[in-house]
């Protein structure tokens, strides 16, 4: 889907929201849409695509595990994705030794 979008949109860019407006689901925008803050950490790339996180958020969630992974429907608001489909992540939160 990324390849696909890119290919159509030109480089982008995906920010983790933390829970406002989409929810907790990635933003994806044209790359340099949203200017990457000083509190801004890269989690990696998919695609060539970075994804990045406020490091704050990603502190207080105890640093999880993200999955990209992609939905039904069009997204909500200001995020680029196709009209049948969006992005989503999955997390897994870290647990503590003998947590269960």
């Amino acid at each position: 889907m990324l390849e696909r979008l890119v290919r159509e949109h030109g480089p982008l860019e995906l920010f983790q929201s933390g829970g406002c407006c989409d929810g907790s689901t990635p933003i994806c925008l044209l790359a340099g849409e949203l200017q990457i803050g000083i509190h801004d950490i890269l989690l990696g790339e998919v695609a060539g695509v970075p994804l990045y996180i406020d490091a704050e958020l990603y502190r207080r969630w105890k640093e999880p595990s993200f999955t990209l992974d992609v939905g039904s429907g069009a997204p909500e608001g200001f995020s680029i994705g196709l009209p049948d489909a969006h992005l989503v992540t999955r997390t897994r939160t870290p647990t503590a030794a003998g947590a269960g």
